[in-house]
């Protein structure tokens, strides 16, 4: 457990001071350690249900981070269960493959008041020097310094520039930024103008969610000036994802086109498969506002409903898978389309 933690050591990002922004854009410093020597610029997005210890195992084998939400461990006493499996098969991967260790692993903690495990699963998080925490739907200043504490780093997920300082005022060292067209509670902006608008003040790391399924996707995110690709439906066809095998191949064979954004289901708008709305006998077309009051997550799930497990959350970016295969697969798909782009685009 120790040599993992180990990687987790990082330099904490230079932060503008308020809100004053510097006349031209701020290019990206290097990344911090524990980030800088995937096999690809990614981070596999943990997804509410779907993601586990196979998934996320396979992901860092393969050299790009995995993640799973620390909700996905339930009842909460599995999450102890969880994080021994990852930790202890990284460490034994690393043992037989010392030239080319795993990627690291992180895990998502849900930061909305109404999470009442969320106590539990940061204390089972510092027993076990978890390297990346993610934090979504809230940013607290004690969950980064007590990551911190152990060596590991913090990444916030934001939907847009106002929630992007305030997470990284209250100590986040880099930020994702969730754009329109990411799977689940997905954001509004283009990633054009929300990269943009962060990169007037910040420089440190920056990962980029929204619609990114190919390899060609993954360096546009970095030419835009994102560090890291953040990517999700794409993993949710894979034999190690825990999806079902309708919701497999509602991935592979639905498009853009087929991904309904509504509020309903969470109180957060979020964007959903079509035919797992209409199968649940809902109309797409019409479905009534939502109310952000009802969101709920921790030990009774999130708001009680079906939402996550019989309505099936998607981004845009589907229209790109088009098979079911294992996760390394798609790593080495991904790996094999990046190289391709940066040749057709190099001059």
């Amino acid at each position: 457990m120790a040599g993992r933690a180990s990687r987790a050591t990082a330099r904490r990002p230079s932060r503008a001071a308020g809100r004053a922004e510097p006349a031209g854009l701020k290019q990206p410093l290097s990344l911090p350690p524990i980030l800088s020597n995937l096999r690809l610029p990614m981070i596999g997005a943990p997804l509410f249900i779907v993601s586990n210890p196979s998934l996320v195992i396979a992901q860092c084998t393969s050299g790009v981070v995995g993640s799973f939400p620390a909700l996905n461990a339930r009842p909460a006493e599995k999450l102890d269960e969880w994080l021994h499996e990852v930790t202890e098969a990284l460490a034994a991967y690393d043992r037989a493959h010392p030239d080319a260790p795993a990627a690291p692993f992180a895990v998502n903690q849900i930061v909305h008041r109404s999470n009442d495990r969320f106590e539990h699963d940061m204390a089972v998080c510092a027993k076990w020097k978890v390297p990346i925490v993610i934090t979504s739907l809230g940013a607290r200043t004690e969950l980064n310094d007590a990551v911190h504490g152990w060596g590991g780093i913090t990444l916030h997920d934001i939907i847009d520039d106002r929630f992007a300082r305030k997470a990284v005022e209250k100590g986040a060292d880099g930020l994702i930024a969730v754009a329109a067209g990411a799977g689940g509670h997905a954001g509004r902006w283009s990633p054009f103008a929300l990269v943009h608008e962060i990169r007037r003040w910040f420089d440190g790391p920056l990962i980029l969610s929204g619609a990114i399924a190919t390899g060609g996707a993954i360096l546009a995110a970095r030419a835009m000036g994102a560090d890291l690709a953040y990517i999700g439906s794409p993993f949710i066809a894979t034999p190690e994802a825990n999806s079902s095998d309708a919701y497999k191949q509602g991935i592979v064979e639905a498009s853009a086109a087929d991904i309904v954004n509504t509020d309903l289901f969470t109180g957060v708008h979020g964007n959903y498969l079509r035919s797992s709305i209409i199968a649940s006998g809902l109309d797409p077309d019409a479905l009534a506002a939502g109310n952000v009051d009802t969101m709920k997550f921790g030990s009774e799930g999130s708001n009680k409903s079906k939402a996550w497990r019989d309505i099936w959350g998607s981004g845009q970016g589907i229209g790109a898978v088009d098979r079911v295969m294992p996760a390394a697969d798609l790593v080495a798909k991904l790996a094999a389309e990046y190289a391709a782009a940066k040749a057709r685009v190099r001059v």
